[in-house]
């Protein structure tokens, strides 16, 4: 076997190990179908029945919690709107209103950011049922490098950061970082 042989299947197998595929685990996509849990960045619709004065949007800041009138910091960072709405209505029973009426909704979801192989990378508000592929064209779309195939996201699941490698028809959801790779060839 000739030495220039040698070293293009040298190459191949370099290359083959760098692209292993390792899918991504079951809590990666198992968040998905779960109810949604806030986090910092977050824009929260806050709804106190007949109560005007309470009734805003309050923004989850990097400590996790939500500041509002008369009842002050609530912590809002992993809870869902039904754990959040009785955190407030608790608060708000402890002396200021006899039986508060409250909701919680999202009023602008915390960004995504794409990087890699787009036109323009960057961080980018979050739509309810967004896709890695809407993600690319909201950035521009793909550079004439990228690999098409599919995309890495990282996303924080239970305070833990997990990366997976999904097709472009995979949802992607309020903080991931998507990178679309370069291609070899």
């Amino acid at each position: 076997m000739s030495l220039r042989l040698w070293g293009v299947l040298m190459l191949a197998a370099a290359m083959a190990g760098c692209t292993h595929y390792v899918p991504p685990a079951p809590a990666f996509h198992e968040i998905l179908t779960e109810p949604y849990r806030y986090d910092a960045g977050d824009r929260l619709r806050v709804t106190v029945f007949e109560q005007a004065n309470l009734t805003n949007s309050y923004l989850v800041d990097t400590s996790g919690n939500i500041s509002m009138p008369l009842i002050g910091g609530v912590p809002a960072k992993g809870k869902t709107a039904t754990e959040l709405a009785a955190a407030i209505a608790a608060k708000l029973k402890n002396g200021f209103l006899r039986q508060p009426d409250v909701s919680v909704d999202v009023d602008q979801y915390r960004p995504f950011f794409i990087m890699g192989e787009v036109k323009n990378a960057g961080q980018y508000p979050y739509v309810a049922g967004m896709t890695a592929q809407t993600a690319v064209a909201i950035s521009g779309g793909f550079t004439a490098r990228a690999d098409q195939s599919a995309v890495d996201i990282t996303r924080q699941i239970n305070g833990e950061l997990m990366v997976g490698r999904v097709p472009g028809t995979d949802p992607i959801r309020p903080g991931d970082t998507i990178y679309v790779r370069e291609r070899f060839f």
